[in-house]
């Protein structure tokens, strides 16, 4: 039996709720919804509706701040209540009271979503600007006021926009769940040391980090064949969802679903064609990379589930309890509040870290109330185990930072999501390489490049995967060898020569959850966004650390204040520029002609 010291935790919610049957929970979910029936009285009472334009009178500034206030006030209650029920659902999607519990609170948020949509329509008719000019309040929310009034010009007939929210919950949603709860129920049958064994499927993905490469092709081959297997759902699942928001983005007058992403994640088209094109411009360095690792290991080219081995001697392992201690002190290289952060969440439980069936794959940070978060890992004992947690870290720090704000100034853009994860991690990466030697640092750097290519070039195939589907299913549904041959189509473009060719993943569309959420196309683009506005940040703390923490917590808590570039100009960064992402990626050039320098140095015969 494993020491206690050495278990992988699971998260502690009881300080919210003692449980999903208490009279607490129970007595918050009614709380909720009579909250819900409230505020719709006020918009009913208040007549919060499109309505023509006209000058702004006294009683649209004394409504507007009790709007908004009122409505903060419901949206924090549904939020932690779906925090909680979520905590369940995620690390048991075969949990039957949690997941009924939040089916009934989708029912009463759709109520919140209509009410959204009232208040976009009324904002669309206000005048903002005479507005602003009354009230504090307004003043304070003016990127929610500007982005409203762009969203009341492609909002449909408020019959239409209410039909299609109630269907939502049997369609786009429904299908996103179907694939969250499905996929995460896939055991897989892998044969490991000469036995068969069933392992849930995020078990079987962790074997891409094996130093064993034959245990890295059975755990693919295996994880391959359960995807064929488990096909025909997840077709289904995509297509309902693509084409639901196809229709949506053409009854609401936008071009196409890319165009909606980009305005959801606050940056313009030439901010995005700058990062793309520097994206393509690096590929051929990531491709060298590809090469330079291939030739470490051995091989004449890698295969997918070479991607993730790890170069050189066996590395050190980090257990959870050494990780947790190595990331406090480390934040608290940057500050005691950032440490102290970190610090009460392995203290506190915020973390679920142990894999197990029925729990989702992956890693992810919820805010849950005021100043708390909690994390879901699937920690594996090694450094990637622990630079996700660092990672995962930053983004309750994010939180933290805007715990002051409302619901409506901490709506952070996907693009700006990142920001404190990547500083983090970068963080954590730093220290490890200044003290690991030359064979652990390799091993480490191997890990990051890892981790910057497939942020950079599998994004990028993620990406041109996402658009072909959207623009194929105007026409019709995709098959499943449609998708597949896609899939591969996007990861030849990018991997190129990198990768054999022969051994390139046909089913990664079934495996990524980022392609099912119908209110989040294009859930890729911003990772890349994130990364390299990341390592851009941390560039300026070192080279002036007390210039930067004095402003790097009013960044984090403004994320939501203004658009990207505008935040970004706070820090000189011109992100319309392709000159400031090329600079970023140059950090990533670095890492490689280190990784190079390290390899030639190890195997001397690699050379030329």
């Amino acid at each position: 039996m494993a020491d206690e010291h050495d278990r992988l935790p699971q998260w502690d919610l009881n300080g919210v709720f003692p449980g999903l049957e208490s009279p607490e929970f129970e007595n918050g979910f009614e709380g909720a919804v009579k909250a819900i029936d409230e505020l719709v009285a006020v918009f009913d009472d208040r007549e919060i509706a499109q309505r023509p334009s006209a000058p702004i009178r006294p009683e649209d500034i004394k409504t507007f701040d009790y709007v908004i206030l009122a409505f903060d006030s419901v949206l924090r209650q549904t939020i932690t209540l779906n925090a909680y029920i979520q905590s369940f659902v995620t690390t048991d999607s075969r949990n039957a009271p949690a997941q009924a519990r939040l089916s009934e609170l989708q029912g009463q948020t759709l109520r919140l979503k209509l009410l959204g949509t009232r208040l976009t329509a009324w904002i669309g008719s206000l005048d903002i600007k005479g507005l602003m000019e009354k009230s504090n309040l307004a003043r304070n929310h003016e990127l929610m006021l500007r982005q409203n009034q762009i969203r009341a010009r492609h909002l449909m007939p408020p019959d239409a926009e209410e039909l299609a929210a109630e269907l939502n919950l049997s369609g786009g949603t429904a299908w996103e769940k179907l694939h969250g709860d499905f996929t995460s129920q896939m055991m897989v049958e892998v044969e490991l040391e000469g036995e068969k064994r069933s392992l849930p499927m995020s078990e079987v993905r962790n074997l891409a980090w094996s130093p064993d490469r034959q245990a890295r092709r059975r755990g693919f081959e295996a994880e391959i064949k359960a995807w064929e297997q488990a096909r025909l759902p997840i077709t289904a699942a995509l297509n309902g969802i693509k084409g639901e928001v196809n229709s949506l983005v053409r009854r609401r007058g936008w071009d196409s679903a890319l165009d909606v992403a980009l305005f959801e994640a606050n940056i313009d088209r030439p901010t995005f064609d700058a990062m793309m094109n520097c994206a393509e411009e690096s590929f051929s360095d990531f491709r060298r990379y590809l090469h330079l690792k291939a030739g470490a290991l051995g091989l004449d080219r890698l295969a997918w589930f070479d991607i993730e081995a790890p170069v050189g001697s066996t590395p050190r392992s980090w257990s959870f309890a050494e990780a947790a201690d190595f990331i406090i002190e480390q934040f608290a290289t940057y500050s005691g509040r950032l440490s102290g952060l970190a610090q009460r969440a392995f203290e506190q439980h915020w973390i679920d870290a142990e894999p197990r069936p029925g729990k989702r794959d992956g890693a992810f940070c919820m805010w849950i109330r005021q100043d708390e978060s909690r994390i879901l890992s699937n920690f594996k004992p090694a450094y990637d185990g622990m630079s996700t947690l660092a990672h995962e870290l930053g983004h309750a720090y994010h939180n933290l930072n805007l715990a002051p704000r409302t619901i409506f100034q901490r709506s952070t853009p996907m693009t700006l999501a990142e920001t404190a994860s990547i500083f983090c991690e970068t963080l954590v990466q730093q220290a490890v390489l200044s003290r690991a030697d030359p064979d652990e640092q390799l091993f480490i750097l191997g890990e990051v490049l890892a981790g910057a290519c497939a942020v950079v070039v599998d994004i990028t195939s993620r990406f041109r995967f996402e658009k072909n589907v959207f623009e194929r299913r105007w026409k019709r549904e995709l098959s499943a060898e449609e998708l597949c041959e896609l899939m591969l189509q996007a990861q030849r473009e990018t991997y190129g020569d990198g990768l054999d060719p022969e051994v390139l993943h046909p089913y990664m569309w079934a495996v990524k959850p980022h392609y099912y959420s119908p209110s989040r196309s294009f859930y890729n683009f911003p990772y890349m966004f994130g990364l390299l506005f990341g390592l851009g940040l941390f560039a300026q703390y070192r080279d002036d650390p007390d210039k930067f923490r004095s402003r790097y917590d009013d960044l984090l808590s403004s994320t939501g204040l203004a658009l990207a570039p505008d935040l970004a100009a706070q820090f000189g960064f011109d992100l319309r520029s392709e000159g400031f992402w090329r600079a970023s990626l140059d950090v990533v050039r670095e890492d490689i002609h280190r990784f190079e320098g390290l390899i030639r140095q190890r195997s001397p015969q690699l050379q030329g």
